[in-house]
């Protein structure tokens, strides 16, 4: 008896029935006021709380196949939660709900010469798609920023999180819908199919947004291939700039804690620039390699000390995510600048000095989302920026440019108010 092949599954209908679904619900979403919306998000909040357990068993499973699966001890840190983990994560949805409502205020208000009276309001995207990978907590910031701001969201996480991302995904629509929101408001995709994603960019005229959350390779196919407008950051190419009279003791903290604080995160610093000037040279390098950073630098660098090795042409443009960084050493701020211009991704760079003129024309002349003058790297969350949390850190000029929160995810139409005005 013969058996005929299973039919291959259709993903343009799959992401069409989630869209229409989606968008159905952001039209109910769209009417919540700001009082319901933020109850809301604090029962999802309390729900990611109440099930914490199922959450922490199915990180578990994730870990163990992530462990034999090979992970680096980065991406395992990315994908790894605790108890501790959990109640950031709900503690990071309550405090989007206690962010303003963007939607509805007014950026503008004027009166044309014809009298007609002209209101920008922000209003929501509609239905966002967002594709990440690693980061289960991910799965909870985007569904709480998206809801804040009015808009559904379709998540598409990495199957390394599989198990994570449903379990957090399950306990968030519960504490959502308990406070009114519907359902399809924040779905998950139900296939780790890479062709689902395919469907996703697709989707023009369903989806209105992409955003991409990970590493270069996804990144560069949602640009690639995507027909639904795309907001996307780079690899996190971050640069600290030591200079020449720059705090000893400061610039030792900050450049330890910018590369080890936490060396998986987009915002670690990949490349250590030191002022040739600069008298605390191997101190700072001293702390590293004693912290157990790998360090591999140019001729002058390996100089400072013989544990140092030797940096090929690639390393200046990789994003490590490890406890390994590069080091050159720089003829004072225009060598500084030149190298980070060079190979920047335009993510996140910091100078430590204490001359305010330098400080001022870094701030300047460096190109990036984020520059920062005295302070680690690793500030370069919305979070910290006060935001609450964030989709990501987006390093191109058009829409939104660094950590994207809620005034990323919502854009604006014009009111126009006339008292029987005609164009002559």
């Amino acid at each position: 008896m013969s058996t005929m092949p299973n039919p291959e599954p259709d993903h343009a209908a799959l992401v069409e029935g989630l869209a229409r679904a989606g968008r159905t619900a952001q039209y109910a979403l769209a009417l919540m006021d700001d009082g319901a919306k933020a109850a809301a998000l604090r029962s999802a909040a309390g729900s990611l709380c109440a099930h914490s357990a199922e959450i922490l068993a199915a990180n578990a499973r994730d870990m163990a196949a992530g462990e034999a699966r090979g992970l680096t001890s980065a991406l395992l840190d990315r994908l790894r939660l605790d108890e501790g983990r959990i109640e950031s994560v709900a503690a990071a949805v309550e405090a989007v709900a206690g962010l303003p409502d963007p939607v509805g205020e007014v950026i503008s208000r004027s009166t044309a010469p014809s009298g007609i009276e002209l209101t920008r309001v922000r209003i929501p995207i509609g239905l966002i798609g967002i594709v990440y990978e690693s980061r289960p907590n991910v799965t909870a910031d985007a569904a709480a920023l998206c809801v804040r701001a009015g808009n559904a969201v379709l998540l598409r996480g990495g199957s390394e999180a599989v198990h994570s991302n449903r379990a957090i995904h399950a306990a968030l629509v519960e504490g959502l819908v308990q406070g009114g929101v519907p359902a399809d408001a924040v779905q998950l995709m139900p296939t780790q199919d890479r062709e689902a994603v395919g469907a996703m960019l697709r989707a023009a005229g369903l989806i209105d947004m992409i955003i991409p959350r990970g590493g270069r390779s996804l990144v560069e196919r949602v640009q690639n291939e995507a027909r639904v407008p795309v907001l996307a950051h780079l690899d996190g190419l971050c640069h600290t700039y030591i200079h020449e009279a720059a705090d000893p003791e400061m610039a030792r903290g900050i450049a330890l804690n910018a590369k080890m604080r936490r060396t998986g995160i987009c915002g670690a610093t990949e490349t250590l620039l030191l002022d040739a000037s600069f008298p605390g040279n191997r101190e700072v390098v001293g702390a590293l390699l004693d912290a157990g950073c790998e360090l591999r630098g140019d001729a002058r660098a390996q100089a400072i000390d013989p544990r140092i090795g030797p940096a090929s042409a690639n390393d200046w443009d990789t994003e490590y995510l490890d406890a390994i960084a590069s080091v050159a050493v720089v003829d004072g701020i225009d060598a500084a600048l030149a190298h980070i211009a060079r190979h920047s991704s335009n993510h996140t760079d910091a100078i430590v000095t204490a001359d305010e003129a330098v400080a001022e024309r870094f701030l300047a002349e460096v190109d990036s989302a984020i520059v920062m003058v005295n302070a680690s790297t690793q500030f370069a969350d919305g979070g910290e920026f006060g935001l609450g949390a964030e989709i990501g850190i987006a390093t191109g000029r058009l829409h939104a440019r660094g950590p994207v929160a809620l005034e990323g995810l919502t854009t604006y139409k014009w009111q126009v108010r006339g008292k029987g005005q005609v164009r002559p």
